[in-house]
């Protein structure tokens, strides 16, 4: 029997005035898929939605806190006074979120396919008048389309949440994992790459303990590497200053602007390291210091938060990029070597 043929019921298979009834129906390979991983994909789904309400709740907590102590119209000072609680709420939650790419690495994408080879099912699919191009495409887009949504509407709800205070740093730092990776489409780009790399590599080594041990490790190297690239998507913006190094000659940065580094600025142009003249042991030796090294005022290297969304897109896009090479490996490798 042609397995796939049958699997949209016997409603579709008698064409019964019930089945019209029920209006429109997942059917052939689509339905197999998604019957096979509907666990998975329910638990996500019901997850997603579970924490989408806690962030509204928690918004309207945060919302009244700032209209009681005047935000908009009232300085930040006035309004961040006794955020404290609703500040830790934001951490709690931007650190169960960073673990988001690799839970859904690890327990979606490793056995998507690393499973149907262990347990034979991809012999069997392979028999059928469905082609492995097909099967795969299925595969993959259904479960691609479950996470977009899923991160999307996370991603959506956490910038909705810190969006009143995003440019205070005493709530988050927007250049910080913690909000640069869960807002905007790096969320989605993440989880997507991290699947998609869990995917090809439970297709390679065809076992789903083994498979989700790799990807854990893979998951972890890829939240690593971006972490440590992240900040060289912006364009840093230097400040420079030439009238001495005191407290008053430091140059002013936008708020909530990112330092990357400060030096001294010698009178020609020179930077120099800002402890260049911090190991001297009295007042009178670092004056000396100063004057002998030339130093006239301050350079700072900075990123402008208005920079955040531009950064968000460029790495996201070169993670799209890159999950779509795998998802081409994928199917290239899986039309002669998938069984």
């Amino acid at each position: 029997m042609n397995i796939m043929t049958n699997v949209a019921g016997p409603d579709k298979a008698t064409g019964s005035p019930q089945s019209a009834a029920r209006g429109p129906r997942l059917s052939g390979v689509t339905w197999l898929i998604w019957r096979q991983h509907r666990a998975a994909y329910w638990t996500l789904f019901a997850a997603t939605a579970i924490s989408v309400a806690w962030i509204a709740h928690q918004r309207t907590g945060l919302i009244d806190h700032l209209t009681a102590h005047g935000w908009p119209r009232t300085a930040p000072e006035q309004w961040l006074d006794g955020i404290d609680p609703y500040a830790e709420a934001i951490d709690k939650v931007t650190f169960g979120l960073g673990f988001v790419p690799v839970l859904l690495g690890v327990f979606l994408g490793a056995p998507l396919l690393a499973g149907d080879l262990e347990n034979g099912t991809a012999k069997l699919v392979a028999s059928q008048s469905v082609s492995r191009v097909r099967w795969l495409a299925t595969k993959l887009g259904i479960t691609a389309l479950v996470v977009v949504v899923c991160t999307a509407a996370l991603s959506v709800a956490f910038g909705w949440w810190w969006k009143p205070v995003r440019k205070e740093v005493n709530v988050l730092e927007w250049s910080s994992g913690a909000a640069f990776d869960n807002s905007g489409p790096v969320p989605i780009a993440l989880t997507l790459f991290t699947v998609a790399g869990g995917v090809a590599i439970g297709m390679l080594v065809r076992r789903t303990l083994l498979a989700m041990v790799v990807t854990c490790g893979f998951a972890v190297a890829v939240q690593g590497a971006w972490a440590y690239f992240r900040l060289d998507l912006g364009q840093v913006v230097t400040v420079t200053t030439g009238k001495g190094i005191g407290a008053d000659a430091f140059p002013a940065t936008p708020h909530a602007a990112y330092q990357v580094d400060q030096s001294y600025i010698t009178g020609s142009g020179q930077t120099l390291p800002w402890s260049t003249c911090a190991h001297e042991a009295s007042e009178k030796a670092a004056d000396a210091c100063v004057k002998k090294a030339d130093i006239v005022g301050w350079s700072v290297d900075y990123l402008p938060i208005s920079q955040m969304s531009s950064m968000q897109w460029l790495g996201a896009s070169i993670l799209f990029v890159l999950t779509a090479a795998i998802a081409m490996f994928i199917f290239l490798w899986g039309r002669k070597r998938l069984v």
